[in-house]
């Protein structure tokens, strides 16, 4: 089990190690947020959210403020926000999210990833129930920080598990609360290197090493097409 846990992280670790891959999804999240709720992130928690997720992984304020700018193109309108849900090697159940302005390559493109790899689509909502949605937060743990009073502080917003790894706290929420949490960290002037909405499986699958090396190579196909935002699966 140990094993399986290090090749997973190390895995994740190569597959989020492509900056070049990594920007333009950062900066299509932001565009999408503008577009969505304003260009003001101070009005916005989406794209205030968005833009602290690229500064995370080191995006420039360029790039930042060029993604903002491009919201109010014309083309943003044909942007769509689409989801695919599939099995892969293994059976493995996969969560795809997109955001795309064509949608006939996108689900083609995915499709194709499945297909080759052994896997295939499973109808839209099939694996919803499997997953719960959470709002997840991520930020560092300063000295003087007692974990179980920023826990009694964070029930206000919702929380519902904390975690601490390597000096990072994680903290989780239903999704609905994001907003919520997001307020009450702000007000402990906490500052949260990354947020977002993940799926996190209720029901996570052992696979062994060698399963887990082909069920990657599928992964990293479909995480490495510019379309796809993020990807969800039931893997311990």
């Amino acid at each position: 089990m140990g094993r399986a846990f290090e090749y997973r992280r190390a895995a994740k670790e190569k597959r989020w190690d492509k900056m070049s891959k990594v920007f333009p999804k950062l900066a299509k999240a932001i565009t999408v947020a503008a577009r969505d709720g304003g260009m003001d992130p101070e009005m916005n928690p989406k794209l205030r959210t968005a833009i602290q997720n690229a500064k995370a992984e080191n995006m420039p304020k360029d790039n930042i403020e060029n993604a903002i700018k491009r919201a109010a193109g014309k083309d943003i309108d044909e942007i769509s926000e689409v989801t695919y849900e599939g099995k892969g090697p293994h059976g493995v159940l996969v969560f795809v999210e997109c955001a795309t302005d064509n949608t006939t390559r996108t689900v083609a493109n995915v499709k194709s990833y499945f297909n080759k790899a052994g896997g295939s689509f499973v109808p839209n909502g099939s694996l919803e129930f499997m997953f719960d949605r959470k709002a997840a937060f991520e930020f560092e743990k300063t000295e003087g920080m007692d974990i179980e009073e920023l826990e009694l502080s964070l029930i206000d917003g919702g929380l519902e598990e904390i975690e601490e790894n390597e000096g990072m706290i994680y903290a989780y929420a239903d999704y609905t609360q994001f907003g919520e949490m997001s307020k009450v960290l702000e007000d402990l002037d906490i500052e949260v290197k990354k947020a977002n909405l993940k799926r996190i499986s209720n029901n996570p699958v052992e696979f062994s090493d060698e399963q887990l090396e082909e069920i990657e190579k599928m992964l990293d196909k479909i995480e490495d097409d510019d379309d796809v935002q993020a990807v969800y699966t039931n893997i311990a």
